[in-house]
Formats: C-alpha cells, sequence, structure tokens
C-alpha cells in the first residue's frame, strides 16, 4: 500500500500500512532507539526487537496511568537518554498513548513513533497525535498533542491477536465508517467473514480507507476544535461505560455507537432502518449493543468528560449513514436520553 502523509503545522507524520517491522531501522538507528512495549509483546515478538533498547511496561488499562510514566522516566534516566534517541512504542493503543506521553514529554519532547500491534492501534490510537493516561480511571484525563514521526503498521502482527482483541479494533473500523464513509459500511457489511479471517485484502482495505478517514479529519483540526470531534462517535457513553463496567474499549464503544444511533433516530437524523442495520452489523462481530449498567456511575464519567464545557456536552450524531454531525447537547438532556433509550432497549 502507498504511504500516507499526515502534516500539520509544519510537521510531517508518515504512516505505512502494511509495512514490514523489519523496516524500522530505515527511520531510527538501532543503536540510538529506545523500544517501549509490554511483556505481552515482549514474548510474543522479542525475536524482532533484540536490536534495541527495551522499557518494558505492565500490560493493561490499569497502567495507562502516570506511575508507568514515571518508570519510563526512570529508565530514559538510567539509560542516559538523550535528545538524540528515538522512542519508539511497539504495542496496542495503551502502550502508543503512554510512549508518545512519555516521548512528548521527557527533556521537553523526543523523537518518536510507532510499530502498532493491534487493529484498534493501526485504525487509531497510533495516528493523530493525541497522547493521554488516565488518571483516577477517567480516560485520558491527563494528555497531550504531539504528532509522531511514522507510523508502521505491521499487518502480520494481527494474526497474532485473540479474537476479543480484533473484535476492539473492528468496532472503530466501524465507526469510521459511520461517520465518514457509507461505501466502507457497506464493504464491512457484505464482507464480515472474510475480515475476521484476515485476509489481506480486506485488512488493507479496511485499514487503509480507516487511517484516510482519520488523516483527513485531522489534517483539518488537529486540536479537537471542531471536526475531529466527529472522531468521538460513541465514545462519550461508551468511554463512560468502559470506566463503569470495565468493558474492552471496542465492546463499550459498540454500546455507545448504538445509544448515539438511537439518539440520532429520536432527533429525527437517523432513519429507524439505519439504526437496525448498525446493531446488526455490530452483532455480526459479536460485539455488545445494549448498555447493562448504573445509569448513575455512567453519567458520573460523562460529567468528568473532557469535551464537557458547563452543563453541556460536545455531542457526535449521525445525519444518516456516513455523514457524522457534532450537537452541544446538555448533561440535563443527555442523561434523560440515556435514560429513555435504556428503557426501549
Amino acid at each position: 500500500m502507498k504511504s500516507i502523509d499526515l502534516s500539520i503545522a509544519g510537521k510531517t507524520c508518515i504512516i505505512l500500512p502494511g509495512t514490514s517491522f523489519d523496516s524500522l531501522n530505515k527511520f531510527c538507528a538501532p543503536d540510538n532507539t529506545v523500544i517501549i512495549c509490554d511483556k505481552n509483546i515482549r514474548i510474543l515478538h522479542g525475536d524482532k526487537l533484540s536490536p534495541y533498547r527495551i522499557i518494558e511496561v505492565e500490560p493493561g488499562e490499569g497502567h495507562k496511568t502516570l506511575e508507568t510514566v514515571n518508570t519510563i522516566y526512570e529508565q530514559l534516566l538510567t539509560i542516559e537518554t538523550d535528545r538524540s534517541t528515538t522512542i519508539v512504542g511497539v504495542g496496542g493503543g495503551i502502550i502508543c498513548d503512554i510512549t508518545g506521553f512519555a516521548a512528548t514529554t521527557y527533556l521537553r519532547g523526543l523523537a518518536c513513533g510507532f510499530a502498532p500491534t493491534t487493529l484498534l492501534a493501526q485504525v487509531d490510537a497510533s495516528v493523530g497525535g493525541k497522547n493521554g493516561v488516565n488518571y483516577h480511571g477517567y480516560k485520558n484525563l491527563i494528555g497531550t498533542f504531539n504528532q509522531p514521526g511514522f507510523v508502521l503498521c505491521d499487518f502480520s502482527f494481527l494474526r497474532t491477536l485473540p479474537y476479543d482483541e480484533l473484535r476492539n479494533g473492528i468496532a472503530e473500523v466501524i465507526k469510521s465508517a459511520l461517520i465518514s464513509d457509507s461505501t466502507l459500511f457497506e464493504y464491512i457489511e457484505k464482507n464480515c467473514k472474510v475480515i475476521i479471517s484476515l485476509n489481506n485484502d480486506a485488512v488493507e482495505r479496511i485499514v487503509g480507507d480507516s487511517l484516510k478517514i482519520k488523516t483527513d479529519i485531522v489534517s483539518r483540526d488537529e486540536k479537537e476544535s471542531g471536526e475531529r470531534r466527529k472522531l468521538n462517535f460513541g465514545h462519550t457513553i461508551g468511554h463512560a461505560i468502559e470506566k463503569a463496567i470495565g468493558l474492552r474499549h471496542g465492546e463499550a464503544i459498540s454500546i455507545g455507537m448504538v445509544l448515539a444511533a438511537k439518539l440520532s433516530e429520536m432527533r429525527g437524523t437517523l432513519a429507524r432502518e439505519d439504526v437496525l442495520r448498525i446493531e446488526s452489523l455490530l452483532t455480526s462481530f459479536n460485539l455488545p449493543t445494549e448498555i447493562g449498567s448504573d445509569r448513575d456511575a455512567i453519567m458520573d464519567a460523562i460529567r468528568k468528560d473532557k469535551k464537557r464545557e458547563g452543563t453541556d456536552i460536545h455531542f457526535v450524531l449521525l445525519n444518516g449513514i456516513g455523514n457524522a454531525i457534532i450537537e452541544t447537547i446538555g448533561i440535563t438532556e443527555l442523561e434523560e436520553a440515556i435514560f429513555d433509550l435504556r428503557q426501549h432497549l
């Protein structure tokens, strides 16, 4: 596949879908590169990482914290990292977030890049320059905007993913289609089994199209002051569900997208037929579509969402499949809508 350049404010991130991890040495010198990964990646792919110095962190959302970043700082200090060093995150979305945040803040900023190993990271977390960590369980409450120099997407990494992790990424691919590309949505509808089998042509299609959608949006709005908010479709409620009941990111976002679609229907911007198509497609990948958690816990998390401004929140709805719109919704109105939607699920 052709590379994709994301250029913002004079800085260019080169994104390389379908490129072998063996090409990493073309972007950074092995003797002056530090790789950050978790222990699972080291077990599965340690042979590929051997030419590089490695900082290993614990896996899981519970370790996406300032405490983990502090351990990275300590190790960077111990190995005498300087401003000529490149930091590379090899792993899923959590590793990309932690690596980007640590690289951006250590020595006032080191060169960094990503080699995402999950579908979720390849289509979303590694691209766009948002780096953050959780704080007291709230998603990405502390973070920075800083574009990596490169993102190297080796599709062979996806073959080591468990099915649940693959579903995680598919939820984000479906989100990309829903906000910007009805043709991609139709392709996914017709090719569920081929996608799950990780057919190379199918992977190229869904990853390539998702990256084009995201880079196109981010290139026009890096700091999420307008159009980039569309990428949060399903995420306001999804992040709250993720915190409240501990679902995987993609599972929580799946429920969040269904609720956002139903809210769109309630507001008259999405046909009932399209809501059913969305539910059906998510279900075909065994992604959940119903909420089963306490409303108060969900609303508490929403009130602490980064997108909230006073008593309002920027919320993404659909004006048809493939066309996202951003509306300002009062927190009270959203709470009432979530309650109403739960009554009708």
